[in-house]
């Protein structure tokens, strides 16, 4: 209720701003234009009653108090010198940390908001507490800098600033107001309570003081909820871009800081809620009991009490020289203090702060995000970016630039102004071979000219990190699209000596992928926990779900056969020629010899088989084998050319057109595959008993058999489907093949699958038939960290110490059986009408920040 309460009122501020800012300025001019009445000081007539050294005051929310005029006291004057310090350390602090975020818009809101709050708080002082314009200037404008919190302010700011279109600006505004409404409320009933406890200790000094405070902390928020919303839609409204097309200007300075934001820091912590409204209460009750007692007890102590402070008190006026020229001098040294903070802080964020800003600018024109996620960030990781209590934590590690990254920043640029001639750079590094000793710039230059070849950055300067640096600037120089567009891709923090040289060339950086675990999955009596990486929603969850359902009993698996296939084309002078060639081929003779030329090319490659088609007066050969735990595709590759050279001793005019005919078939969908088999073959089944079915997976063991005939087996075939058999059997095999380090494109072939369904009973009888699981634990894309690490947590890393090829088997296994839990609960979902209703609720994107609710896992699961 509250949050849509709070809603609707953002949505009121943003939708109506003129509005509310002209009652906003018409209620400031009505607290200033209020008459003081008589008891005002400087109003004519004391009150009566007072005397000489009194100053009398009646307010309206308080009862009439006199107070004598109280001598210098040093002490007091000290307190209040650190406390003014303070209150100017911390806000310079506050508008530091908003200067390096970047955006201007930013640092004008809130500049805009502390001094139309100020400016509020200060006639709402002066007015309505009927205060001396000197005890306003010494203490309550010092007290209000050191309460306000821009924390808050800078976060809806954010919220406004994320919108991708001018239309968004309004409804983020409203979402921000709704998240941060509630809780801001309650902060500021517990702080004015805690404040006002001070109003209780009957020292006329701290209680003034405390009214300040509670005065700055109810005007601060009464502007924060009306005017500051209003004020930021106005502001962005008035500087949207000219076509409605473009993302407005101040869209990319600060959309990244609210994307970091993680459900959990939205939300506010229940039990800190709960300790916060009881507090409230308690200080009610404090408030309530206490003062009913002074309201006694006042009447009849308040002239002893004056009469003690008179007495204790010396008259001003009888102070001796050395007293008044003491006086003085303190006075004065007081205010040097805090004119002397106030310039030296001033020229410190004019002239030096502009400087480290500058620094991390060109640091992060290619930054990553794990180490940066804006244009601007703070050089130092001890300096996180204080945008709230509640997000602080949750966004400190990707808004911060570390130590070791400004290292080797400085390094880099260090003599980027001096820049070498072309001719002077060439000679060094002809006679190097390194550019490791050159500048960035003096890099950019040779590469820029040709001079060095962008793919050997790396080699050339000895450093693979700063090689993918250079590289992306480069490339930022030639695309002229931005100097941020690359600023959402990392390239930070990774091993690069494992990618270079096998895994992909012209390295930019690397694009992180969510990776969820699915399981337990009971596969041949070992519990297994599956990832799958992935960025399709519900994924994971169903195929989870589907875990739970075959694991009941365990899913049974058989690896049925294993070879891997390559499949050259030559060519003969005529189809005579090319018959001979065939048959010489499938005589066992000459097979084995061809086979002892292909299995001396390696240790585990073993050639299993030979395939030959005719085609005019071209021969297709698919040579089958077995290549251990690697998915084999190179050692194919290697064992077929020495097959090949055996071949032109006997066959001196064949003509080797390409070592890949398209027989093989790689990475295209080919029956071939789908009869023959490819790589692993495997079959794996399990029986789900009949309540299992009707409570887990919400659906019937005949409503699941019919479904599959109608659509894996009647629809595939009048689709005429190759090897699509099956409902989603190519999601869970590609999401776990990217987990793994496979390769993703032989998802095409690997993902043949065929799902059966039957009547076991009264339970259901499921398997999964795939004949051609292209996968393997050693080389490729399995040498990465992140990879190595799901190998691992499936036991399969790496070569099988005792039994080549065992451990690639086993992963074949587990894709299989993964797929077949993974068939079982869509399929389920499909049965029960959940498929859509799930996928509405929790697969689609949307810029509501609050949005997401901590049941979206279970009810995707659930159905």
């Amino acid at each position: 209720m509250l949050v849509r309460l709070f809603r609707r009122h953002g949505e009121l501020c943003a939708s109506h701003p003129w509005e509310v800012i002209v009652g906003v300025a018409c209620l400031t001019s009505c607290l200033l234009c209020v008459d003081k009445g008589a008891g005002a000081p400087g109003g004519g007539a004391g009150v009566p009653g007072e005397s000489a050294g009194e100053r009398c005051t009646a307010t309206r929310s308080w009862s009439r108090e006199c107070v004598v005029q109280q001598e210098y006291i040093p002490a007091d004057m000290v307190v209040m010198t650190i406390i003014r310090c303070a209150a100017v350390l911390y806000t310079f602090y506050q508008f530091r940390n908003l200067h390096r975020l970047g955006s201007k818009y930013i640092m004008g809101i809130a500049g805009l908001f502390t001094v139309c709050s100020s400016f509020v708080f200060s006639s709402t002082v002066i007015n309505f507490l009927r205060g001396d314009i000197s005890d306003l200037k010494d203490d309550a404008l010092f007290f209000f800098l050191l309460l306000i919190d821009l924390s808050k302010a800078t976060l809806l700011a954010q919220f406004a600033l994320s919108s991708p279109s001018q239309s968004e600006v309004k409804r983020n505004i409203a979402r921000g107001m709704s998240l941060l409404g509630p809780t801001i409320t309650l902060d500021t009933i517990v702080e004015a309570l805690v404040i006002s406890v001070g109003t209780l200790s009957g020292v006329r000094r701290i209680e003034m003081l405390c009214y300040y405070a509670i005065m700055s902390v109810l005007v601060n928020y009464i502007v924060f909820m009306s005017f500051y919303p209003a004020c930021l839609s106005l502001i962005l409204e008035l500087s949207k871009s000219d076509q409605e097309t473009e993302r407005p200007v101040w869209y990319f300075k600060s959309a990244e800081f609210v994307k970091a934001l993680r459900e959990k820091d939205e939300k506010p912590n229940p039990v800190v809620q709960h300790v916060k409204v009881i507090m409230s209460a308690g200080l009610m009750i404090v408030h309530v009991l206490s003062r009913l007692d002074v309201r006694g007890a006042r009447s009849s102590t308040h002239g002893s009490t004056l009469s003690m402070i008179v007495n204790e008190t010396s008259n001003p006026g009888q102070d001796n020289p050395i007293q008044g020229l003491m006086r003085w001098v303190s006075l004065r040294a007081d205010q040097l203090v805090i004119i002397t903070l106030l310039t030296a802080l001033l020229i410190k964020f004019i002239f030096f702060e502009e400087d480290k800003s500058g620094l991390v600018s060109k640091a992060l024109s290619v930054a990553s995000p794990q180490s940066v996620s804006t244009s601007t960030a703070p050089t130092s990781s001890s300096s996180p970016l204080p945008l709230s209590s509640s997000t602080t934590n949750s966004t400190n590690h990707v808004l911060t630039l570390t130590s070791s990254d400004q290292e080797s920043l400085e390094v880099a640029e260090d003599n980027e102004e001096t820049v070498r001639s072309l001719s002077e750079l060439l000679d060094i590094y002809k006679s190097t071979d390194k550019l490791d000793g050159m500048s960035n710039k003096e890099v950019l230059s040779l590469v820029m000219k040709g001079h060095v070849a962008e793919y050997n950055l790396e080699k050339a300067l000895g450093d693979y990190e700063r090689g993918v640096l250079l590289r992306r600037k480069n490339y930022l120089t030639i695309m002229k699209r931005g100097d941020n567009i690359l600023d959402q891709l990392p390239y930070q923090n990774y091993d690069y000596t494992k990618v270079l040289g096998q895994c992909c060339e012209n390295v930019i950086g690397y694009v992180p992928i969510p990776v969820g675990v699915v399981g337990p999955l009971l596969l041949d009596d070992v519990t297994l926990y599956v990832p799958m990486a992935t960025t399709e929603g519900c994924l994971v969850a169903s195929t989870k779900r589907g875990c739970r359902a075959v694991s009941v009993n365990g899913v049974r698996s058989r690896v049925v056969a294993d070879g891997m296939s390559r499949a050259p084309v030559v060519r003969f002078t005529s189809s005579s020629r090319a018959s001979e060639a065939m048959a010489w081929l499938q005589d066992a003779a000459n097979f084995a010899q061809l086979k002892d030329s292909f299995d001396s090319s390696s240790r585990f490659a073993r050639l299993q088989r030979i395939t030959v088609r005719i085609a005019g007066h071209d021969l297709y050969v698919r040579f089958v084998a077995t290549t251990g735990d690697a998915m084999g595709m190179n050692m194919l590759s290697k064992g077929t050319e020495q097959a090949l050279k055996t071949m032109l001793i006997v066959f001196p005019d064949m003509d080797i057109l390409s070592l890949s005919g398209n027989f093989c078939s790689d990475k295209k969908a080919a029956a071939v595959n789908w009869i023959e088999g490819r790589g692993k073959s495997v079959v794996t089944e399990a029986i789900v008993p009949e309540a299992v079915v009707t409570k887990v997976l919400k659906t019937s063991v005949d409503a699941l058999v019919s479904l599959n005939v109608s659509k894996n087996l009647v629809g595939s075939a009048i689709a005429g489907s190759i090897g699509g058999f099956n409902a989603h059997a190519a999601n869970i095999v590609t999401s776990i093949f990217i987990a793994t380090g496979q390769d993703p494109a032989q998802n095409v072939v690997s993902s043949s699958c065929l799902t059966l369904m039957e009547k076991n009973g009264r339970d259901l009888y499921i398997s999964c038939t795939m004949p051609s699981i292209e996968c393997g634990t050693i080389g490729g894309g399995t040498i990465l960290g992140p990879q190595t690490s799901c190998l691992t947590m499936l036991g399969v890393n790496g070569p099988h110490p005792t039994s080549p090829g065992d451990n690639a088997r086993s992963l074949a296994r587990i894709i299989c059986a993964t797929v077949m839990a993974g068939e079982l609960s869509l399929m389920s979902a499909l049965a029960a009408g959940h498929l859509v209703r799930s996928h509405l609720k929790h697969n689609r994107t949307s810029t509501n920040l609050a949005s997401a609710s901590s049941s979206s896992v279970s009810n995707c699961i659930s159905s």
